[in-house]
């Protein structure tokens, strides 16, 4: 696949502080891309590099094959998690200066923003002052200023918050649709359950550097730890040998034993089937494949991903056998 960025050996710091520490990313072209990591991690100060609010001390970055120059700013769509609206101007005033700014002409800008409005039922704010809307109203604004002139890059910082439920679920939905009409996406969130939703590619930023990247599935494959979810009528703890480790046993509400194991490696799943079925009726079984949270939390806090998962047992569905 090819590559829309190429970050290659960035490194910078203030004063006594280093912010990225020789980080090394591809992101390839439509891609979804989870930029994540915990706060103070670097990740803002990628993005400002890359979008060149100012510059690397060491490392280079190419944009679509050239050197990052000047020019590509106007190919790249930017939501900064600090929204950067002029509260006292009027919603479609801003709207068409920005648009301008991007190198639209009043036409083509006019006939996007019709577009944008009817999808996202706003027509009736284009007079409204940016400061009299909600803050979810506003990220809305905002949201359409970032990708009204389609850029082949787009880089979303946080752009879930503010949102309730319901517009959270227009503005994924318009992230995936960008997607499918070419762009690519750097999402940049804290929120690891719109990672699992939305990324096909990853990378973990922590303390200045890059500590994991590439493709989510082979990511979550790569952290697999042979556990697997089961839930019987009963307790499995006389059913296990030793050499089949129990991580966790719950009682669900509807009086079912969820219960974590771990089998040994080389082990088949199968090996576990016939170990539990002579004592205990198996109603469900299923791998634990670790979720990107999982992971996060494993990597940052230096803990097993099995600990992680003893804390934060998942429900089963009996359908899963």
């Amino acid at each position: 696949m090819d590559n829309i960025l190429e970050v290659e050996g960035l490194s910078k710091s203030y004063a006594s502080h280093k912010a990225l520490d020789n980080v090394t990313l591809n992101i390839p072209k439509q891609s979804i891309f989870g930029l994540l990591g915990p706060n103070g991690a670097g990740k803002t100060t990628l993005i400002r590099i890359i979008t060149q609010i100012f510059g690397s001390d060491t490392g280079s970055i190419r944009f679509m094959g050239e050197p990052l120059a000047p020019h590509h700013t106007m190919q790249v769509g930017y939501l900064p998690e600090e929204r950067g609206l002029y509260r006292k101007m009027k919603v479609g005033e801003q709207l068409l200066y920005l648009a301008k700014l991007r190198g639209m002409s009043h036409r083509e800008a006019m006939e996007k923003l019709k577009v944008w409005f009817e999808k996202f039922e706003i027509k009736t704010w284009w007079n409204k002052q940016v400061g009299d809307l909600s803050k979810g109203m506003q990220q809305k604004i905002q949201f359409v200023a970032t990708v009204l002139h389609n850029p082949p890059l787009i880089i979303l910082d946080e752009p879930f918050t503010g949102f309730d439920p319901i517009n959270t679920n227009i503005i994924k939905q318009e992230i995936r649709l960008l997607q499918e009409q070419g762009s690519t996406i750097i999402f940049s969130t804290h929120r690891m359950e719109s990672v699992e939703e939305l990324c096909d590619q990853i990378a973990l930023i922590n303390k200045s550097q890059k500590v994991l990247d590439g493709p989510k599935k082979q990511i979550k494959d790569q952290y697999k730890t042979n556990t697997f979810f089961v839930q019987t009528p009963s307790s499995l703890q006389a059913a296990l040998p030793e050499e089949f480790r129990l991580l966790n046993e719950t009682l669900n509400p509807d009086g079912l034993t969820e219960s974590l194991v771990q089998i040994p490696e080389g082990s088949r799943s199968n090996q576990l089937l016939e170990v539990l079925i002579p004592h205990v009726d198996v109603l469900a079984f299923r791998e634990k494949i670790p979720s990107i949270n999982e992971i996060f939390i494993s990597l940052v806090t230096d803990t097993p991903i099995t600990a992680t998962f003893s804390q934060s047992p998942e429900s089963m569905q009996p359908s899963d056998v």
